[in-house]
């Protein structure tokens, strides 16, 4: 083949492939992000809070045991201070009867003294005597022995209890970082949204929650009897009306701001009747009443976590620190989703 035949087919084919090449595929747009829904946004964010709360009556909790966990190591403390002092009291006792004894080893025996007396009576008295200080030192060895097992447990137990205050105070610290997480969480959302979102999400809310209390009055199950609170109860109310207005603050009670359980074991401690720290253990803990049996003073608890918790006022209405942001108020009793209620102080009799 000529080498001009051959630039020609070479050529043919370079054109050929050119045409056969698949041609590279459109561009395809990809479709705008959807704007949500407010419906959308008030579900986020109400999911947000929740886990805010919970995260918070978490760190009560563990900020309560610790509490009672410094106090017991205070308490081992002391007693092992007493503890050490009595033992060595109980050692210088025993080294007197050491030396007691050591002293007496070459006297003669009590009994060949009462063989040899010429008064037996008397004698008799002095062995009496010799007995009374036998006993005494058996005393001595037995009080000295029990406080040393004494001193050994009271420390093994400071000990344990030292451990356990350090545990928790390191889990204290990872939940109050859960907390603070969760909480940036919320206001991210927040920033990201227009005034106008914002607005549209207050009243979308707002309107929520009024068919929510609408149904729930309407349903008969708050009950139509208005019944008075305990003088108990009166106490705790009158401590958290004057609450009102305060900030929430989380992990707070008092006395310038509350988180919810903050403000309800705070109001009821007032009241006389200390009740469990957190929502979920005045859940857990306080008996349980029926809300057509209401009354006020009674404590409402909310989501089926038990992460919120208010005070009731009466017709329908309680007393809540909401959450961050907002201030302590009066609400409808609809506001969240209800998990029951119960009841700090005993029925009337």
């Amino acid at each position: 083949m000529s080498g001009r035949l051959l630039r020609l087919v070479c050529t043919a084919a370079v054109v050929a492939g050119t045409v056969l090449a698949p041609l590279p595929a459109a561009a395809v747009p990809e479709p705008e992000p959807r704007e949500r829904t407010v419906a959308e946004l008030l579900t986020d964010l109400q999911r947000l809070y929740q886990e805010a709360e919970q995260a918070t009556e978490t760190y009560n909790a563990t900020e309560e045991r610790l509490r009672e966990k410094r106090a017991e190591v205070t308490r081992l403390d002391t007693a092992l201070s007493r503890t050490r002092l009595s033992l060595h009291d109980s050692r210088g006792a025993a080294g007197r009867l050491a030396r007691q004894q050591y002293q007496s080893v070459t006297e003669i025996s009590p009994y060949v003294r009462l063989l040899l007396a010429r008064d037996p009576q008397h004698a008799l008295e002095q062995g009496h005597v010799i007995g009374q200080l036998a006993r005494e030192r058996a005393k001595t060895v037995g009080r000295l022995t029990g406080t040393e097992h004494r001193a050994d447990a009271l420390a093994r137990a400071a000990r344990k209890a030292l451990d356990d205050q350090l545990t928790l105070a390191a889990r204290q610290k990872r939940n109050r970082d859960a907390v603070r997480e969760k909480l940036a969480d919320v206001e991210e959302l927040l920033a990201s949204l227009t005034a106008e979102q914002l607005a549209r999400l207050a009243e979308f809310e707002e309107k929520g929650v009024a068919r929510a209390q609408e149904e729930l009055t309407t349903s008969g199950a708050l009950g139509d009897v208005r019944r008075e609170p305990t003088r108990q109860g009166e106490r705790a109310l009158a401590y958290a009306r004057r609450q009102l207005g305060k900030p929430y603050e989380w992990g707070a009670e008092g006395p310038k701001t509350y988180d919810c359980s903050g403000l309800t074991s705070q109001a009821w401690a007032h009241a006389g009747t200390p009740i469990p720290r957190t929502s979920q253990e005045q859940w857990a803990r306080l008996p349980r009443v029926e809300l057509k049996h209401l009354r006020p003073g009674d404590l409402v608890i909310y989501f089926p976590q038990a992460t919120h918790v208010a005070i009731y006022l009466g017709k329908g209405e309680v007393i809540e620190a909401p959450r961050t942001g907002k201030k302590i108020r009066i609400s409808p009793i609809a506001s969240h989703p209800i998990l029951g209620a119960v009841r700090p102080d005993r029925p009337p009799r």
